[in-house]
């Protein structure tokens, strides 16, 4: 695995979330309330639109576009009776920073 630091562990804390770009990779990292920090792929498995604009409520992360909800925990949708759940990412603290293993690291785009 590797691991790539994402931020610095003050900028996120309990009940809070935080998108995050590593390349081409959005990172979406939950801390429920009352669980543990968690990242994931920040797009919606629903519509594959990024997570931007969503809101999180300690418990649940709610995406913008069609208002589907996923627990901040497992990842699952609990909105609607559907397999879709959001796409996990191996997660590590390490001193003061937050890092995630997305997998092989791509550039993120350059505006021409």
């Amino acid at each position: 695995m590797a691991f790539t630091a994402i931020c610095p562990t003050s900028a996120i804390s309990e009940g809070g979330m935080g998108l995050y770009q590593l390349g081409k990779k959005s990172v979406l990292l939950l801390w429920p309330a009352g669980g543990e920090l968690t990242a994931w792929r920040g797009r919606c498995p629903h519509a594959d639109v990024p997570l931007t604009e969503a809101t999180f409520d300690g418990k649940t992360v709610t995406c913008p576009h069609h208002q589907w909800g996923f627990d901040g925990a497992s990842g699952k949708c609990v909105t609607h009776l559907v397999r879709n759940a959001l796409h996990s990412y191996p997660l590590q603290v390490a001193g003061d920073e937050i890092q995630v293993d997305v997998g092989p690291l791509k550039p993120a785009r350059t505006s021409a």
